[in-house]
């Protein structure tokens, strides 16, 4: 049986297009170059105050901040994991960093969220 998945590797050797295992999270093409998105080609950003992988955005940062949520059933693999967020929601998480969206992203491909405050990060491909 082939599998539809792309292991991490392919994926920041540069790969683009088809979602990481059962995740959803795809590559999409930016100005900054290749970055981590969700399914609809949304960038997908990480916030430095999170620690132990847990999420620190909560209340008016997550409605600006909204967290990747992870359907129910949903698995880590590679390195895709989940967080409990405070609510009981599971929040997918890159290499132990919880994910996000940028309210002000308008359409695929916007990073416009890189570098705000200092504390929130695309996840680029090398």
């Amino acid at each position: 049986m082939i599998r539809r998945h792309l292991i991490v590797a392919a994926a920041l050797a540069g790969l683009a297009g088809p979602a990481f295992a059962d995740t959803g999270i795809t590559m999409a093409d930016t100005s900054l170059g290749k970055v981590l998105a969700d399914a609809n080609g949304m960038t997908l950003y990480t916030y430095d105050p999170d620690t132990g992988g847990m999420s620190a955005c909560y209340n008016s940062c997550a409605v600006n901040w909204p967290p990747l949520l992870a359907p129910a059933g949903s698995a880590p693999e590679g390195a895709y994991g989940l967080t409990t967020r405070t609510d009981g929601a599971m929040q997918w998480t890159y290499d132990g960093k919880p994910l996000y969206l940028w309210i002000k992203d308008t359409k695929p491909g916007d990073v416009t969220g890189d570098g705000v405050g200092g504390v929130w990060h695309i996840i680029k491909a090398n």
